[in-house]
């Protein structure tokens, strides 16, 4: 008696590709040569193979999505984010904008861009966020790592009447050396590499202020001098 074939197994369903993209990114693009169709479609979220593609950083599967398959670079998902919002590394990030032509200026449904997003989520040290940033000025890594941005933005101001010199703090004419704690930290705080970025000078500002209202004295629970020209 003749065996009976096989049935045909199951065509894939695009959740049991976005479960692939991890691990078998081969499987994924082999199936979409059979179901090429699947390439655009989205789980109950909205969450497409773009976005998955663009969160586990596999950048053949992005390419082909975008160049063999034309799937939109900048499709939404149910938040109304676009695969550069899930951007986890400068590289995925610049292969998104730069090669692919994702819009980095698309706001979500609350109103955010990418860049708003990632500062808001991960701080503005996050190195997608220091390349989205530096968009706006027109600059970009050449080197592929984490975006440096050439924008320095100048100090806030200091409380009336008030000015700071930072650097090594010297005994001054009387013969009395500043508050080792305050020159502690005016000086670790100028050694830091954001010390030019808004964070930077918002610490700055905090710190000089502590000192001229006098909290630092109150938690210390002594006198804090300080360096004042």
């Amino acid at each position: 008696m003749a065996s009976q074939p096989r049935p045909a197994p199951p065509p894939p369903t695009i959740d049991l590709l976005l479960n692939l993209i991890d691990t078998r990114p081969n499987s994924i693009l082999t199936s979409l040569a059979q179901h090429p169709h699947l390439a655009s479609a989205s789980d109950s979220h909205g969450y497409s193979l773009i976005h998955a593609a663009v969160s586990y950083n596999q950048l053949q599967v992005l390419r082909e999505l975008i160049q063999k398959y034309n799937v939109n670079v900048n499709l939404l998902d149910e938040d109304g984010e676009t695969p550069l919002f899930a951007a986890e590394n400068t590289e995925v990030a610049r292969c998104l904008v730069e090669e692919l032509g994702a819009d980095w200026r698309v706001r979500n449904s609350e109103g955010k861009t990418a860049e708003e997003k990632i500062a808001e989520e991960e701080g503005e040290a996050n190195e997608v966020y220091q390349y989205l940033k530096s968009l706006w000025t027109g600059g970009s890594s050449a080197n592929g790592g984490a975006a440096e941005t050439t924008e320095v933005h100048p100090p806030p101001p200091l409380p009336d009447g008030v000015k700071i010199n930072v650097g090594t703090m010297e005994e001054d004419a009387a013969g009395e050396a500043p508050d080792p704690e305050f020159r502690r930290r005016i000086e670790e705080l100028a050694a830091r590499e954001d010390f030019q970025t808004e964070q930077g000078q918002r610490e700055l500002r905090e710190l000089v202020t502590e000192a001229v209202t006098g909290l630092g004295a109150e938690q210390a629970g002594r006198s804090v001098r300080r360096r004042v020209e």
